[in-house]
C-alpha cells in the first residue's frame, strides 16, 4: 500500500496526524510519504516519529505553480488550499489512500484527485459547527476520537456506518509520549492558569481580554500565567506585533506566540486552571479534569446551542475585570463541575487506554483492504 499523509495548513496539524503515519510506517508492505506546505512541518515529523520508535518520515513538499503562489502572495489572507492540490494532482492520483487532517482536502475529487482513497482524521474535537460541515461526507474513511463527535457527525450525514472508526485522541497519546522530561515554567511554584483564546474573531477573547489579563496578572502574588493563544491568531498578521506580546512576558507571565510547547499539548499538562473561549483544547485539558473558566466576549446566547457545549463545564464571565474573582472562585466551584467534564470529556476522547495511533492505523490498513 501506497499511502500519503497531506498537511495543507500549519504545522501545528502534524500533532495530530503524524504518530498514525509513524505507526503504519512500522507496518512490512506499507510506504507512507508526507506531504506539506508550511516548511517547519518536517521538524515536527521528526519529532513525533522519534517518540513513537518509527524510522525517520518519508516527506515532501507540496508543488504549488508560479500562479497558485503569486496568488497567495496577492492575497495574504487566502490560502487557495484547492489550487494546491491541483497543483499536485498527478503526484497525489498514484497513491491509494490520502489521509488529511482538515476537511478542506475533500476538494480533491473536484481537483482531478479521483484514485485515492480519502481518510479524514479531525485536527479537533471541539463543539463549533464547522467541524460538521457537509463537505466531509466526501471522505471515504473517518477517524474520530470518541463518541460524542460520532453521534453529531452522524446526525449531519457527515458519516455513515461502516466508514468511520472511533480510536481515541491521537493528540493526547502523542503529547503524552513527548512529555517524558521538562523543566519548571516559572521561578517560583504558584497555581498555573492557561489563557488559551481562539484565532476566529467571531469567536475569540483575544481582542478584549488578552492585555488587561497580562496587566493584571503582571508580578502577582497568586497566580503564573501563561498566554498561549491559537497559532492561526497571528499566522497573517507581520512579526513585529508577535514579538511586541512576547516581550509582555515576565517572571510570572510567559507570553508564547508559537513555540512547540504551545501546540505540543506542554502548556494544558502544566496548567491548574484553564480560561479559554472556543477552542477544542480544552477537551485535551479536561483528560485530567481541572478548573475551566470560559469568555464570551461577544454576548452569545450559548446556554441551548450545541456550539458551545463546552461552557456548562465552567463559569461563564463576559468582562475582564470579572476575571479575577471567577479564579478565586474556580476551585471550590470545580466540585460543581467535574461530574460534567469526566462524563463530557469521556465521551469526546474516546478511548483511554495507550494504542490510539495503532488503531487508526489499524483501521486504514483494514478500510484499505475490504475496499480494495
Amino acid at each position: 500500500m501506497n499511502i500519503s499523509f497531506v498537511y495543507i495548513a500549519e504545522a501545528y496539524q502534524c500533532y495530530h496526524g503524524a504518530a498514525i503515519a509513524a505507526e503504519l510506517a512500522k507496518c512490512p508492505g506499507i510506504r507512507v510519504t508526507s506531504y506539506y506546505v508550511d516548511p517547519d512541518t518536517p521538524r515536527h515529523l521528526e519529532r513525533i516519529h522519534q517518540a513513537f520508535g518509527a524510522p525517520s518520515p518519508q516527506v515532501a513538499p507540496l508543488v504549488q505553480s508560479v500562479s497558485t503562489r503569486l496568488l497567495r502572495a496577492i492575497k495574504r489572507l487566502g490560502t487557495f488550499k484547492n489550487l494546491v492540490l491541483r497543483d499536485n494532482r498527478e503526484r497525489l492520483n498514484g497513491y491509494d489512500a490520502i489521509v488529511a487532517v482538515e476537511n478542506t482536502v475533500a476538494m480533491a475529487r473536484g481537483e482531478g484527485i479521483g484514485r485515492p482513497r480519502l481518510i479524514y482524521k479531525p485536527h479537533g474535537f471541539g463543539d463549533r459547527a464547522y467541524g460538521f460541515v457537509p463537505r466531509i461526507a466526501a471522505f471515504d474513511f473517518v477517524l474520530l476520537a470518541g463518541p460524542k463527535t460520532e453521534a453529531r457527525m452522524l446526525a449531519h450525514n457527515c458519516i455513515h456506518p461502516g466508514r468511520y472508526a472511533l480510536t481515541g485522541s491521537i493528540k493526547l497519546e502523542t503529547a503524552s509520549r513527548l512529555h517524558s522530561a521538562g523543566g519548571s515554567l516559572f521561578g517560583r511554584a504558584r497555581p498555573t492558569i492557561l489563557y488559551n483564546p481562539h484565532f476566529d474573531p467571531k469567536l475569540s477573547s483575544w481582542d478584549r481580554f488578552a492585555a488587561p489579563m497580562i496587566e493584571q496578572f503582571t508580578d502577582h502574588d497568586r497566580f503564573n500565567l501563561i498566554v498561549a493563544p491559537h497559532v492561526k491568531l497571528f499566522r497573517r498578521r507581520f512579526a513585529p506585533p508577535r514579538d511586541q506580546w512576547e516581550k509582555r512576558s515576565s517572571a510570572n507571565v510567559l507570553v508564547d506566540m508559537g513555540s512547540d510547547r504551545s501546540v505540543d499539548g506542554s502548556y494544558l499538562a502544566a496548567a491548574d486552571i484553564y480560561v479559554g473561549d472556543a477552542s477544542s483544547q480544552v477537551y485535551e485539558f479536561l483528560a485530567n479534569p481541572r478548573p475551566c473558566i470560559f469568555l464570551n466576549a461577544h454576548g452569545v446566547d450559548w446556554r441551548d446551542s450545541p456550539n458551545f457545549a463546552h461552557w456548562h463545564l465552567g463559569d461563564v464571565i463576559s468582562r475582564p475585570d470579572q476575571l479575577a474573582a471567577a479564579l478565586t472562585a474556580a476551585p471550590s466551584r470545580h466540585e460543581h463541575y467535574r461530574p460534567l467534564q469526566e462524563a463530557l470529556a469521556s465521551a469526546t476522547l474516546g478511548q483511554s487506554a495507550a494504542g490510539a495511533a495503532a488503531r487508526a492505523a489499524a483501521a486504514i490498513i483494514g478500510f484499505l483492504t475490504a475496499s480494495a
